[in-house]
């Protein structure tokens, strides 16, 4: 099997525009939530999210293009710019027949679609934009980038709820591994803090209306918790094959040793344990069950999640439990692309030797009892990482990062 590894990141987030100045944040257990400013929140029970402020989209697009394209796809340009910047990648280091790409998305378009919803209400159909359909359809985050590039290789797309970009790595690695492409870009990227976003989450009781601290209204594993904060951002990965990368003597920063997808099949909204638990095992058993060193969690501070992720982690890996953080805390939820955002923070985590904290865990919950790192980032020698990304539907998916 064909060996595959990451030799460029970008990602930005409500903490910053670039994969260093967000990891800083990050680690220094700053927080990016606050009120929101993207719609006016009158008469909505929560009035807070992870935004991503004073982005220009401009400075990665034409002018004339930016109405083109919803803000997650905005936001996924703007990742992979960074990414394939730093992979040193040039025009005629590769075949573009053999560079391909996967985006992953777990909404899409929806301020878009919000948007012409109302116009086709107010105004009728004639209104309607012609940029709509395209500016909306979760794959054309794909379309834009590999135009931008000249990426000729497999175009794919996973929309797979909040585990989507997680799964995109997977696809990239398995494209490679079965010989369909050299290299791909897994982008990930989320934009759904508008009305129908936070409204529809709120009217299921997902989000945190802890209006009047939004600094700590994110608090995974903490009994307090009371639901997940929104976020927004992106993160892009170049994935290449092992020997094409050390050919062109690219910085590799680890290596995709495992990854583990499976379904829960028990309810649209609610996880279980089981599923989680054999996405982990697949992950692991695919690596050659390796010592973990740290979990970057799903961790998404609701009551469900945070106590079967843990009682998950402890079917897994019994009393040989490695260190476990979220970093929900500090940028929210950003739902699809939250999985690749946390991919290149836990490689990040392993260059640098550092585990990201768990912030805001202040009152002990008696079913999360794992050691999430609450007293600030660590430092630990970090070889071998799991990151762990679950969604609606009961879709889950795990990938284990080892260092090289």
């Amino acid at each position: 099997m064909r060996r595959v590894v990451v030799t460029g990141i970008g990602m930005i987030n409500s903490l910053g525009h670039d994969k260093e100045s967000s990891f800083k944040a990050i680690i220094d257990g700053k927080c990016g939530i606050d009120l929101i400013t993207h719609f006016d929140t009158e008469g909505f029970s929560v009035k807070i999210a992870g935004e991503v402020k004073d982005f220009d989209p401009s400075s990665v697009m034409n002018p004339k293009d930016v109405k083109k394209a919803d803000r997650f796809i905005q936001l996924g340009i703007k990742a992979a710019h960074e990414a394939m910047e730093d992979s040193g990648l040039k025009d005629s280091d590769f075949e573009r027949e053999r560079f391909g790409m996967v985006s992953a998305s777990g909404i899409g378009g929806l301020t878009n679609i919000e948007k012409n919803s109302i116009v086709l209400s107010q105004r009728g159909p004639r209104r309607i934009s012609p940029f709509f359909i395209p500016s909306a359809l979760a794959n054309m985050l794909g379309g834009f980038i590999s135009i931008d590039f000249g990426l000729k290789g497999p175009n794919l797309s996973d929309v797979t709820a909040c585990a989507a970009s997680t799964h995109g790595i997977a696809t990239a690695c398995k494209t490679i591994m079965l010989n369909g492409a050299d290299r791909m870009l897994v982008v990930g990227a989320e934009a759904a803090i508008c009305g129908a976003g936070v409204g529809g989450f709120a009217a299921m009781k997902a989000l945190s209306t802890r209006n009047d601290d939004p600094k700590t209204a994110s608090r995974p594993f903490d009994a307090n918790r009371n639901g997940f904060v929104m976020g927004e951002g992106a993160g892009a990965l170049v994935i290449e094959e092992y020997e094409t990368a050390v050919k062109r003597g690219a910085k590799i920063y680890g290596e995709i040793i495992g990854f583990g997808e499976s379904g829960d099949a028990n309810h649209i909204t609610t996880p279980v344990v089981d599923g989680p638990a054999r996405a982990m095992k697949a992950a692991l058993s695919m690596a050659g069950n390796p010592k973990v060193d740290y979990i970057n969690a799903h961790g998404t501070s609701t009551p469900a999640n945070d106590k079967n992720e843990t009682a998950a982690i402890k079917e897994v890996f019994g009393s040989e439990i490695p260190l476990v953080s979220s970093t929900k805390g500090q940028i929210g939820h950003c739902l699809g692309a939250a999985g690749a955002i946390e991919a290149i923070i836990s490689l990040m985590a392993m260059r640098d030797s550092i585990v990201p904290p768990t912030i805001n865990y202040e009152t002990p919950d008696p079913e999360c009892d794992l050691d999430y790192v609450t007293d600030g980032a660590r430092e630990k020698e970090l070889n071998v990482v799991l990151s762990n990304s679950f969604g609606f539907g009961g879709t889950n998916g795990c990938i284990v990062l080892k260092k090289i």
